[in-house]
């Protein structure tokens, strides 16, 4: 999948947490019918593995919940401080463990197998490190997380 105009890496930070604004990037796409089709079935926590999920469960609110304030309008700021004044307060050690645990996801555990999976669906990647789930939607829209080294800024 090439490069989605108005969706940002998953490395970029919205307070303390990468991914969040990636989140709230696929619930504005989706509800302007501007999200492609791949990624509609990552959207929302009904799956247990889904970065959304698995985002909405640590945060301790809803994907409907976000999805609905994130509708309503708001700096992607003021949506993290609504989010956290509804959900599970959060440490500063709890958001840095959440960060490291989203970028090491695919590398030696349940999610392996789905990694493999998708670096062979999308033509093995010639060239292109890729040990994560994070790498793989890194490169496969466009950006070399081996070049840039994102996680240092984490």
């Amino acid at each position: 999948m090439p490069h989605v105009p108005g969706l940002r890496s998953v490395y970029t930070k919205v307070g303390r947490l990468i991914y969040f604004g990636r989140m709230l990037d696929k619930i504005r796409l989706h509800a302007t019918g501007q999200l492609p089709a791949d990624y509609v079935a990552n959207v929302g926590d009904a799956q247990f593995y889904v970065l959304d999920g698995r985002c909405c469960r640590f945060l301790g609110v809803a994907h409907t919940d976000i999805r609905e304030r994130t509708l309503a309008g708001g700096t992607d700021g003021e949506i993290l401080a609504w989010v956290h004044a509804r959900g599970a307060a959060r440490t500063d050690e709890e958001c840095h463990t959440w960060n490291r645990f989203i970028l090491k996801l695919g590398w030696r555990d349940e999610r392996s197998a789905i990694l493999a999976q998708r670096i062979k669906d999308g033509g093995g990647y010639p060239g292109k490190i890729i040990e994560t789930i994070i790498d793989h939607i890194e490169v496969d829209e466009g950006r070399d997380p081996a070049e840039t080294r994102p996680w240092e800024n984490i």
